[in-house]
């Protein structure tokens, strides 16, 4: 099955399973929240509509705590799965945030902008590492001069070993908030299909495409919160 249609399959109960999938959860999205959020109030104090594109939304939760934090910003939300994105715009119609939906893989062009900020959530490590640093250019090059780019995700230990302590803590921490053995095993089924990388690679793969300020924001084991800015903003001297 593919991993669209894996996720497709599933849509409807997605957000349920994630809060017992992502231990660290309200933190771990919360952070990439303030991080994006600069650009996006920046945008509304020189009276521009913030835009806001969501990599892999889903089922529309960043793109949600996005819009909570900074009201009147305008969603793109892309995603390979037709039924996760149908039950992103409901979410978002009955908030009556602004939003389109584009369904599209993270390897197709992205939507043109520009862009103030562009997020991600758990979707990225689906590509290879040759498929992320690509995606880390394209998403530099929509970005305004001073927008910012976040990706909160799932990444690889640094060695064998912490990779394989990453997934025990992991296993024991959803048991602990009451993830039942189908459901881990289904989620061990999707992540038969994640190709995550070491937070330090992906620092310099950011780097690499010329985003400035690049840091990890956020760690708890196997999820992080990584990002940096498209240089040239306010403040930046060019």
């Amino acid at each position: 099955m593919a991993v669209s249609a894996l996720f497709d399959s599933m849509a409807g109960s997605y957000d349920e399973s994630r809060r017992r999938l992502v231990p660290c959860l309200e933190e771990f999205y919360g952070t990439a929240v303030e991080v994006a959020a600069p650009p996006l109030r920046a945008a509304l104090a020189a009276g521009r509509t913030p835009e806001v594109l969501d990599l892999g939304a889903g089922t529309g939760l960043l793109s949600l705590l996005v819009a909570a934090a900074v009201p009147g910003a305008r969603l793109t939300l892309l995603d390979a799965a037709p039924a996760m994105l149908a039950v992103a715009g409901g979410q978002l119609r009955a908030r009556a945030v602004a939003h389109h939906t584009v369904v599209a893989d993270l390897a197709d062009p992205l939507p043109p902008g520009p862009y103030d900020a562009v997020v991600s959530a758990l979707a990225i490590h689906h590509l290879d590492d040759g498929g992320k640093r690509d995606l880390y250019r394209r998403a530099h090059g929509v970005l305004r001069p001073g927008g910012v780019f976040v990706n909160a995700e799932q990444v690889a230990g640094p060695t064998p070993e912490l990779d394989r302590r990453y997934h025990e803590v992991w296993l024991a921490q959803v048991a602990a908030l009451g993830s039942e053995p189908a459901e881990i095993e289904a989620a061990r089924e999707r992540m038969s299909f994640d190709r995550p990388a070491p937070v330090r690679a992906q620092c310099g793969w950011l780097r690499e495409a010329g985003f400035a300020d690049v840091d990890c924001f956020f760690k708890s084991w196997r999820f992080a919160v990584l990002g940096g800015h498209r240089s040239g903003g306010p403040g930046d001297g060019g």
